[in-house]
C-alpha cells in the first residue's frame, strides 16, 4: 500500500509540475487559436472543421478548441476549458483579441480602391497571358509542381505559381485553397513592411540611414539606432524569438494592445550593427515609428494600401492591426497565392509597376545587401541564399520567407518568381529540390 500511495503521490508532483510550467502558455495558445480562426473563417472562407483538421494539428496548438459566433463574427476559444480568449473579426480590418467584444477599439479600415486593371495577370486581373514562351519545358514545369504537392500528408503544400518572363506559367492548389483564397504570410509580411519604408525612402520622406527620434532613447546608446538597423535586424535591442514558451514574441503577438512598443522598450545588449537577432518586434516597431510620417491613423493606414497593395491590385491584401491602430507588420498579412505573386514580380521589376516606379530601382540593392553577422542569409527584411543555403539555386535568389513554409523567391538571373504556401517547411519540405527542379524546366542558365 505504501508504494502505491508513493506512486500516486509523485503522479501528483508531476501533474503539478506540468500545471505549473504549461499553464501560462494557455493564454498564448487560446489567444493564437481564437485569432488566427476568426480571420481564417470571417474572410479567408474556412470552415472551423477543416481548421481543426489541418491548421490546427500542431503541438500545443492541438490542446484548443472554439465555438464561432457567425452573426457577431466572434471566436471564442479555450484550453480544456481553461485561459478562455475571444476573437472578432472586424471588416475591412482584419481580427484583434478582445476583453469584451461589447466595448471595440475605434479602429480605421482604409478606403480600397478595387477597380480591376485591364491587364493580363500579373499586372492586370484578366486572364493569364496562353503564348508559349519557347524555351520552357511545361510538362517539366507541371512535373516539378507536382513534386511539390507529392506525399501531401506530410509536404502540406497548399499552393504553388510560378512566374516567368512576367507570365504565369504553372500553378496549382490543394482542396479547397484556390488562387484568390486569403493565405496568412505570417513573416512574409516583414518584407512587406520594409517596401513601405522603400517607397517613403523614394518619395524623399525619409533616409534608412537616419536614427530614429525617439524620445525615450535619447539618453542611452540606443539614441544611435538608425532605421536601416531595425530593418536588418541588428538594431542590438534585446529580443527573444522563441514561439514554444512565454517569450517576448508570444507575449507580443497575443497579450500586448501596442506591438510596436514592445522592442522599443527593450534594453541594449550590443552595439547598432553589429549583432544580428532576428525580431517580429522590430518589425512592429518599424511599423509604429511609420505613423510619425503622417498627420493621423488614417493616412497611415491609408498609406499602406494605396502606395502598394492596391496599386499592385493585391487586392485580396488584408494587413491586419492591433487594438492601437499599428500594423501588425511581423505576422498577419494575409493575400491570395497570386497576390503574393504580384508582389514577387514588383521586386522583379525593380518597383516598376505599370507606368509606375513604385520605389527606387536601388532599393532592391539595398534589401539584398547581406547584413553583418547574418553569414549572407539576411539583408533588409529579405531572407538571402548569397552564401548557397540552397546550393542548386542562384546565389542572387532572395525571397519574402514566412512561418509554416510560406515563401516568394526572387531569382533575378532567372526572370522567375515562385510562390509556395503550405503547412510544413524544412526539412519535410526539399525548397531546394524544388526550385532545382523548376529551374531546369525554364531552360538552362543564361549565358553572362
Amino acid at each position: 500500500m505504501k508504494k502505491v500511495y508513493a506512486t500516486l503521490a509523485v503522479l501528483f508532483i508531476a501533474v503539478l509540475a506540468l500545471f505549473y510550467t504549461q499553464y501560462p502558455k494557455l493564454e498564448m495558445i487560446s489567444g493564437y487559436y481564437a485569432k488566427y480562426t476568426a480571420t481564417s473563417v470571417f474572410y479567408a472562407g474556412q470552415t472551423l472543421n477543416y481548421l481543426v483538421e489541418n491548421d490546427h494539428q500542431a503541438p500545443l496548438i492541438e490542446w484548443a478548441d472554439a465555438e464561432v459566433d457567425e452573426p457577431r463574427k466572434l471566436v471564442h476559444a479555450q484550453v480544456y476549458g481553461l485561459q478562455k480568449r475571444t476573437a472578432v473579426f472586424l471588416d475591412g480590418i482584419g481580427s484583434i483579441l478582445v476583453e469584451n467584444p461589447d466595448e471595440l477599439p475605434d479602429l480605421t479600415a482604409a478606403m480600397r480602391d478595387k477597380k480591376p486593371i485591364p491587364l493580363p495577370y500579373p499586372h492586370g486581373h484578366l486572364a493569364p497571358k496562353d503564348t508559349v514562351i519557347p524555351e520552357v519545358d511545361y510538362t517539366a514545369v507541371s512535373l516539378a509542381i507536382k513534386g511539390a504537392f507529392a506525399q501531401n500528408d506530410r509536404q502540406k503544400t497548399r499552393s504553388v505559381l510560378v512566374i516567368y518572363k512576367g507570365q504565369l506559367i504553372g500553378e496549382q492548389y490543394a482542396d479547397p485553397i484556390g488562387p484568390d483564397t486569403p493565405i496568412l504570410g505570417w513573416s512574409m509580411t516583414k518584407s512587406i513592411l520594409a517596401t513601405w519604408y522603400g517607397i517613403l525612402s523614394h518619395q524623399g520622406k525619409l533616409s534608412v540611414f537616419d536614427t530614429l527620434a525617439i524620445e525615450q532613447w535619447q539618453s542611452d546608446e540606443r539614441a544611435s539606432i538608425k532605421i536601416d538597423d531595425l530593418l536588418r535586424m541588428s538594431s542590438g535591442l534585446a529580443w527573444e524569438e522563441d514561439y514554444g514558451k512565454l517569450s517576448d514574441v508570444t507575449r507580443m503577438l497575443f497579450q500586448s494592445d501596442d506591438m510596436g512598443q514592445a522592442a522599443l522598450d527593450k534594453k541594449p545588449v550590443a552595439k547598432p550593427g553589429t549583432l544580428w537577432n532576428y525580431s517580429s518586434g522590430t518589425t512592429n516597431a518599424l511599423a509604429k515609428y511609420m505613423k510619425r510620417y503622417f498627420d493621423d491613423v488614417h493616412q497611415y493606414t491609408q498609406f499602406g494600401y494605396r502606395e502598394l497593395i492596391d496599386a499592385l491590385g493585391m487586392y485580396t491584401m488584408l494587413i491586419e492591426p492591433d487594438v492601437s491602430g499599428t500594423f501588425v507588420a511581423s505576422s498577419y498579412g494575409w493575400a491570395s497565392t497570386r497576390d503574393w505573386g504580384r508582389f514577387g514580380q514588383l521586386y522583379l521589376q525593380k518597383g516598376y509597376w505599370n507606368g509606375r516606379q513604385i520605389f527606387a530601382p536601388e532599393w532592391v540593392d539595398y534589401v539584398t545587401t547581406p547584413t553583418l553577422g547574418s553569414e549572407g542569409a539576411y539583408g533588409a527584411h529579405f531572407w538571402l541564399n548569397s552564401s548557397g543555403t540552397l546550393p542548386d539555386v542562384p546565389r542572387d535568389m532572395y525571397s519574402a520567407n514566412g512561418h509554416d513554409g510560406q515563401y516568394v523567391y526572387i531569382i533575378p538571373s532567372r526572370d522567375l518568381v515562385v510562390v509556395r504556401t503550405g503547412l510544413a517547411e524544412a526539412p519535410v519540405y526539399d525548397a531546394n529540390g524544388f526550385l532545382k527542379s523548376l529551374l531546369s524546366a525554364i531552360g538552362p542558365t543564361p549565358t553572362p
